[in-house]
């Protein structure tokens, strides 16, 4: 096993303010104090007390990596009391952008520019109406991070981290993250990167967690299939009239899934999408899955599916597929529906289609 107590001084070293020490966050964070950055971490005070005690463990490739006493803070006065920072990393869940924000108004002038890795579209506008344009880099995170632990992150498939070129600092952030083996790369578009990590995040995401059935399973029924080729005609047609393209993240073929999606008809595409879900997601579960079981009756299914059906609104454009999956999500981790009345009954969900 590596172990680090603390990261030597090296050329070009950056300060980093993570907020948010969960899965994302850990593999982010950890792997910069790994490449000798220097990482305080943000979070709530019981988990700032576990981490306290047990330290980080990051698992790449097999290797085993101790952090033994991270620099995990609960509070944004102590945080920034530490500081100043190069920039600040956003790993949060995106249903917590919006109360993280408010915290942070008293302390805008104070805050560094925001690197926002967070899964959806709409988390780049609200830091900017918060803290300023000038304060936001669009970001995302390709990489497969799973938990072995409470404290314990392991890198399941290293693909990479895209950033938006658009910020004079998004050229260092690059040279700090390769530095740390997290594979990132430069993106002329913020809005052509975020909107293409949101097409690959609504892939098996809401109807698996709906029916508590894995990717593998939802794309080899052919209801379902042509339910999940829907939502993301929806999405595309959404990206075209806000005249957006699809591009290619780190090691994230994105265009071919498009094509595939947009000009193939379903008897063809379905063995070529399929064979990609289950080779890149497989038995594993997805993320809204794991937020409905939670236990914290909160969901980013709005920040996905919901933000589709926001933008087609506003476009004119119909997205009944996102509509009905984003509802019937939300219904479940409110608790106005029963999480049994899907779970493994696909043609529940296929009669409110066709209804």
């Amino acid at each position: 096993m590596g172990e680090i107590q603390a990261a030597a001084p090296v050329k070009g070293q950056m300060r980093f303010l993570v907020f948010g020490a969960g899965a994302v966050g850990t593999y982010i964070g950890g792997s910069l104090v790994l490449g000798g950055q220097e990482v305080v971490f943000l979070d709530r005070p019981e988990v700032c007390q576990r981490l306290g005690q047990t330290g980080l463990l990051l698992n790449i490739y097999g290797q085993e990596y101790a952090i033994r006493q991270p620099a995990v803070l609960e509070s944004i006065d102590k945080a920034l009391a530490r500081g100043p920072y190069d920039a600040a990393i956003f790993a949060l869940k995106s249903f917590d952008t919006r109360a993280a924000l408010e915290a942070l108004l008293p302390y805008r002038d104070q805050m560094p520019p925001v690197l926002c890795l967070q899964n959806g579209v709409e988390n780049e506008g609200l830091i900017a109406e918060a803290l300023g344009g000038e304060r936001v880099i669009a970001g995302t995170l390709t990489s497969a991070i799973g938990r072995a632990g409470p404290n314990q992150v392991v890198l399941e498939r290293l693909r990479g981290v895209g950033i938006a070129g658009t910020h004079p600092l998004s050229q260092s952030i690059v040279g700090a993250f390769n530095q740390a083996s997290l594979n990132a790369r430069l993106y002329p578009s913020a809005s052509d990167l975020k909107w293409s990590k949101l097409f690959t995040n609504l892939v098996a995401n809401a109807s698996s967690a709906i029916l508590a059935m894995t990717p593998g399973e939802i794309y080899a029924h052919p209801g379902l299939y042509q339910l999940e080729m829907a939502q993301l005609r929806e999405t595309l047609q959404v990206m075209r009239a806000l005249k957006l393209h699809l591009t290619d993240l780190p090691a994230t073929p994105v265009r071919a899934l498009g094509a595939a999606v947009q000009s193939l008809p379903l008897w063809l595409s379905r063995p070529l999408v399929r064979r990609s879900v289950e080779k890149g997601r497989g038995e594993k579960m997805p993320s809204l899955y794991i937020d409905l079981h939670s236990g914290r009756g909160k969901s980013e299914v709005d920040f996905l599916n919901g933000a589709v059906v926001r933008q087609a609104q506003n476009l004119g454009i119909p997205a009944p597929v996102n509509r009905l999956l984003n509802d019937t999500l939300s219904a479940l981790v409110r608790g106005d529906l029963p999480i049994e009345r899907f779970a493994r009954k696909p043609d529940q969900l296929l009669a409110l289609w066709e209804a």
